[in-house]
């Protein structure tokens, strides 16, 4: 049984409209499809658009701790005399 959604789901957009190397947008984690079909997508299919832009977020935030931990290991070999 589905349940009734009485309230749609608002946009995740955060007004800043850049896209990354991928194709996804840097404030939202949504492709250029999502955004331009996100009026016209049912209230199950946006759940399924914000689990993704969720899953994309936490990929991009485990690169930049990797890279931060990578960037201080190359830092601290730099000045081994």
């Amino acid at each position: 049984m589905q349940q009734i959604e009485i309230f749609d789901i608002p946009s995740p957009c955060k007004s800043i409209c850049l896209v990354n190397n991928r194709g996804y947008c840097k404030g939202c984690y949504r492709s250029r499809d999502e955004r331009f079909t996100w009026n016209s997508l049912t209230n199950s299919e946006k759940k399924k658009v914000l689990s993704l832009c969720q899953q994309r977020y936490k990929r991009y935030l485990q690169k930049q701790q990797q890279n931060t931990v990578f960037n201080n290991t190359k830092e601290q070999r730099g000045f081994d005399f």
